[in-house]
């Protein structure tokens, strides 16, 4: 879900209408647009050659993390706070690869004109009424394609992570995808997914019929906190 990017993989500017039919019909071939810069108007269409993926069916939950959110305290909700989730994934950070944003104003619109249509979510962390971490992605099928997190206090935008996991194992979805690989999402077993074998993944879960869940019974994110943690030496 964070990006960094090399010429390479990007396929460069199209003097296309950033709309979001056109989004939806290359999201579902693989393709997402990205801007450069945070304050640039420009957006370019990626096709990555090796893709970020968390399988759901081998998604890892750290014991010390699955600790902390069967203690609780916090509030996970989703589709409450789009543009405040937004807002805050497009800050820059002192995180390595995230000094500057990729979310630019036309990639915001368009996320935004995506979420009133029904295929964006959000899931967001609170505490004591205040947002506090969280992500949001798109929704095709059976596939779920992870934009962006923030966190603003310890373990948020992880907890908000694997909530999201269980809410699409719940939904039927089978693919969740981070767009680039990232070390920081190793911990939950991410892997790395040459292209063509992306869209043979892609293509299988947009044939599913997922729903997304609005809501998720705590017998199922226990069961899935379960199914997840494997034995590690993070303690």
């Amino acid at each position: 879900m964070a990006r960094e990017l090399s010429l390479s993989e990007r396929r460069g500017e199209e003097d296309l209408e950033l709309t979001p039919e056109l989004a939806v019909k290359a999201y579902g071939i693989g393709v997402f647009p990205m801007a450069e810069e945070r304050d640039s108007d420009v957006v370019y269409w990626v096709d990555p050659r090796v893709r970020g993926v968390l399988p759901l069916d081998g998604f890892h939950t750290p014991k010390r993390l699955r600790r902390t959110i069967r203690k609780g305290g916090f509030e996970i909700r989703t589709d409450s706070a789009f543009d405040a989730v937004i807002d805050a994934c497009a800050e820059p950070t002192n995180q390595k690869g995230r000094e500057d944003s990729w979310i630019n104003p036309p990639i915001r619109k368009l996320f935004r004109e995506l979420f009133d249509l029904g295929y964006v979510h959000t899931v967001e962390y609170w505490r004591d009424d205040a947002l506090l971490g969280g992500l949001y992605g798109l929704s095709l099928g059976g596939a779920f394609f992870g934009e962006s997190m923030f966190s603003r206090t310890a373990d948020a935008s992880k907890i908000a992570l694997v909530h999201l996991a269980a809410r699409l194992v719940y939904g039927g979805y089978t693919l969740l995808d981070a767009q680039f690989p990232n070390p920081h999402l190793d911990q939950f077993g991410a892997l790395e997914v040459p292209r063509a074998r992306f869209k043979r993944l892609l293509d299988s879960a947009l044939d599913r019929p997922a729903l997304w869940p609005r809501t998720l019974p705590d017998a199922a994110l226990l069961r899935f906190l379960e199914t997840t943690t494997r034995a590690d030496l993070s303690g």
